[in-house]
């Protein structure tokens, strides 16, 4: 049967005075069945997060508007990033700010999804209920103690600094990238992308169950109003985007009932 993408975005802005999160789902201009995810969660104070996030949105959206069919995916993704990155320290530059960002970016194109990430905003793909990958935080805790061995992930979320990045966008040094990409997508593939003000609320088990239960809106919806239940008025901003596949049913062929046609007898 042949496949369809059903999506969503949605944001909540949590405790906090501002939303500072950014997240965009777009399709290309010219490309036929191409569709762009980005997610951003803006850091910097005042208004400074805000910024970089739109900067990231920015930069991906002209990054994508210039790729085409069989374009390099992995360059698009490096290049929508790098361009954030410039963009924000220009930014900085020109104001007292001191914009920086994560970034999430995932590209759709028929038959295969491309992904690339930087910070501790995540990028989840789920097959039905089943965790199929999940992006690695870019944050001290996880990179220097858990994937090493000296945490487990559930000793990491008591850590206090496990909210310290070791790489983001707007920092001096060019941010660190790391790739993931999903070919022969099947019916029952969810892509999740979210900042920490959702993932934090979550087991991936519950992720998959909501996701593969509802529909892409409903999913969102259920999602946020959980993460708001449980930051229990301390809440950040949370923002996510939802990539279902799901497959169409083909349209049965219609029998068409008549008369016969009346055949002339020889005389």
């Amino acid at each position: 049967m042949p496949l369809t993408i059903d999506s969503c975005v949605a944001q909540h802005i949590g405790d906090r005075e501002e939303q500072q999160d950014r997240v965009a789902l777009f399709p290309h201009p010219d490309y036929k069945g191409a569709a762009m995810a980005v997610l951003a969660d803006g850091m910097g104070g005042l208004s400074g997060g805000s910024l970089a996030a739109e900067q990231v949105v920015l930069a991906a959206r002209n990054a994508f508007a210039r790729f085409g069919p069989g374009g390099n995916v992995r360059d698009l993704l490096t290049a929508a990033i790098y361009d954030a990155h410039d963009g924000i320290r220009l930014a900085a530059l020109s104001s007292n700010l001191e914009p920086h960002s994560t970034v999430c970016v995932l590209v759709l194109q028929p038959g295969r999804i491309d992904w690339a990430h930087c910070g501790d905003s995540r990028i989840y793909h789920f097959r039905g209920s089943e965790l199929i990958s999940r992006s690695v935080d870019h944050s001290m805790v996880m990179r220097k103690m858990v994937l090493p061995g000296y945490l487990t992930e559930e000793q990491a979320e008591a850590h206090p600094n496990k909210n310290l990045l070791i790489s983001c966008l707007g920092d001096e040094a060019m941010p660190e990238i790391d790739y993931g990409e999903s070919e022969a997508l099947q019916n029952g593939d969810c892509f999740l992308l979210c900042s920490d003000g959702l993932w934090a609320y979550f087991k991936n088990e519950e992720m998959a169950d909501v996701l593969a239960a509802m529909p892409a809106r409903q999913a969102a919806g259920t999602l946020i109003e959980r993460a708001r239940e449980r930051a229990k008025g301390r809440g950040d901003n949370c923002s996510l985007a939802i990539l279902k596949v799901t497959e169409i049913e083909a349209p049965k062929k219609k029998v068409a009932f008549g008369k016969a046609p009346i055949t002339p007898r020889p005389g």
